[in-house]
């Protein structure tokens, strides 16, 4: 799947825009986002060191030790005390999501670093989450745009399913699809939407309300579902369920087809527990991608994983 990206005509292009008459075979490939798909392009610990010492907080103080070992206890605490980026609040009007549970953890954070509650530069929280919504914070994989030029080839050329839907489950905000297209990434409008519409949540992510179709030939993932849009995290069962349901309403939609399709959903991430186990309990197939940015492996590599995964249940 490694080939270089194709301008297809017209009539090569990938066969989810056809209509069928009869039952077709669709395959839902879905990748976990954070340490899958992307990786902070430096130590977590340093970017916040940069951005305080950018904002003139005394570097004697800012060091990578201290704030790693802040942000842990700041994580902790703040999951806790609001779950799943305050969710169950926001939906009851009582918090402001995770614009606020960010902003919230950031202060606590360098709070305990400088060991006084006084308030942090204006300006700086802002900027600390503009890092995290940008390739500015994360850099992708070097074998992920080879493999998303691949897939597109494969869109085009396959003959063992009709439709192929693209998918990112991450357990994480709705900051997630501003990375990918920071990051170079084509992604479609396609979100969650469980309780209340995706884009009434408050978040990070603003409607765009010129999106006229949730599909385009370009995309390289066609939707995104995060646990503060689906409401659990993985491994829960809720969070793959919705990923699978949001897929068919997006093919009905791409193919103004009421046909039922025969599904294979393919979920590949990091974590044992949370991608593969959870993948599979809700009768998934997953595979495990164990990233080592010191040390990769050739057969650690996106593209080698997902061959052999669609090549096996071909």
């Amino acid at each position: 799947m490694e080939g270089e990206r194709s301008k297809v005509r017209a009539k090569d292009r990938p066969k989810i825009l056809q209509k069928h008459a009869v039952t077709g075979r669709a395959l839902l490939l879905t990748f976990d986002a954070f340490s899958t798909l992307f990786h902070p392009r430096r130590p977590v610990s340093e970017l916040y060191a940069s951005v305080g010492r950018s904002f003139g907080l005394p570097e004697s103080k800012l060091t990578s030790t201290r704030l790693e070992s802040a942000f842990r206890t700041a994580f902790k605490a703040q999951s806790k005390a609001h779950p799943n980026y305050g969710r169950d609040e926001v939906l009851r009007g009582q918090y402001g999501g995770p614009r606020q549970w960010w902003s919230d953890l950031l202060k606590d954070t360098f709070s305990a670093v400088l060991n006084e509650n006084t308030d942090l530069p204006n300006g700086m929280i802002e900027k600390l989450l503009e890092v995290f919504a940008s390739k500015e914070g994360y850099a992708l994989y070097d074998d992920v745009e080879p493999f998303f030029r691949g897939l597109q080839s494969f869109k085009a050329a396959n003959n063992v399913f009709d439709y192929i839907v693209t998918g990112v489950i991450s357990n994480s905000d709705d900051r997630v699809p501003a990375v990918l297209k920071s990051l170079g990434l084509s992604i479609g409008n396609t979100r969650a939407d469980r309780d209340r519409s995706s884009m009434e949540l408050p978040g990070f992510e603003q409607s765009d309300t010129n999106a006229k179709h949730p599909y385009s030939a370009e995309n390289d993932i066609d939707m995104v579902v995060t646990s503060y849009e689906a409401g659990q995290e993985k491994p829960h069962r809720l969070i793959y369920d919705i990923a699978a349901r949001q897929a068919k309403h997006f093919l009905a939609a791409a193919t103004t087809s009421d046909n039922d399709f025969t599904w294979t959903r393919i979920h590949t991430g990091d974590d044992l527990q949370k991608d593969c186990i959870g993948a599979k309990d809700a009768e998934w197939t997953s595979f495990l991608l164990t990233r080592d940015v010191q040390n990769e492996k050739r057969d650690a590599r996106l593209s080698v994983i997902v061959s052999q995964s669609i090549g096996t249940l071909c």
